[in-house]
């Protein structure tokens, strides 16, 4: 079986992108897992299907982990179907992303090739009664964590510094009992009143660059601790990550929650087809 494929990273974080109707449609969890191995597969953080326009959205998408879980949203990987679908022929114009978090609403920033950069409506992030200081032992140490929703589960782990082993302490808190569907984990460490540097453990991938979802938890955690600000359109806040800076701003909606939007890269590396079976 050919299935054939689109690389794109977003930030360093990697995905492999299939039209849904080239997909079969059986197997797809063990399929994903084989397609996203970098030792046997192409090699990808995760594999996207994406959906033709339909109901007034530009295309849809479902998300594969690469351990072949299916899961609600990437940041990161929208960006980056939305990068697809314009190379693929949608408009040029705004774009509306149907994905397991809800519709998410995608503005283009600048294009140079095939790299892209959008904006993109993240949408709230809530944090439930209880959770915004939360101490989790996990590791033989306790935490001080955010527990907190952007559209998938985030644990933000506040901390001074990353010179310990956050990557084994990630994966213990990835699957901590308080997470019965496991969490996304982001050790955040405050720069300044706009700026935090994170570094990412990401439910069913492990140690990634970067997150979309991940940083705007690590954004919401920080802001609503009052480590920083609510970023603006003029003056947002910079999440520093290994593959680079991402922004994002607030906006207020009128409601209990405010919008964070983030803006960030999208590039189109490859193309081609994996033989499957």
């Amino acid at each position: 079986m050919k299935i054939p494929f689109t690389k794109a990273h977003g930030a360093r974080n990697d995905f492999l992108l299939t039209w849904s109707h080239e997909a079969p449609a059986d197997g797809l969890n063990r399929l994903a897992e084989a397609i996203c191995d970098r030792n046997t597969g192409i090699g990808a953080d995760g594999w996207l299907l994406v959906g033709r326009a339909q109901g007034g959205a530009s295309g849809s998408i479902r998300l594969f982990n690469c351990d072949g879980g299916e899961v609600e949203i990437s940041g990161n990987g929208t960006r980056c179907a939305a990068a697809f679908l314009v190379e693929e022929g949608a408009s040029a114009g705004d774009l509306i992303i149907a994905t397991g978090a809800g519709p998410k609403h995608l503005r283009p920033i600048s294009r140079h090739g095939h790299e892209h950069w959008f904006e993109m409506n993240m949408g709230p992030a809530r944090i439930p009664e209880g959770c915004l200081r939360y101490t989790l032992n996990a590791a033989g140490q306790d935490w001080d964590v955010t527990i907190l929703d952007v559209g998938n589960p985030q644990c933000a782990v506040i901390v001074s510094d990353f010179d310990f082993d956050w990557k084994s302490a990630g994966r213990a808190i990835e699957t901590h009992p308080l997470f019965p569907k496991r969490s996304n984990v982001s050790f955040v460490r405050k720069l300044d009143d706009v700026t935090i540097d994170v570094r990412f453990f990401e439910r069913g991938v492990g140690f990634t660059f970067s997150s979309g979802t991940g940083s705007t938890g690590a954004a919401a955690a920080a802001a609503a601790r009052g480590l920083v600000r609510r970023g603006t359109a003029a003056s947002p806040v910079t999440v520093r990550t290994l593959a680079g800076p991402l922004e994002l701003r607030w906006e207020e909606t009128g409601g209990e929650h405010a919008d964070i939007h983030l803006t960030g890269p999208a590039e189109i590396t490859a193309r081609g087809h994996f033989y499957f079976g």
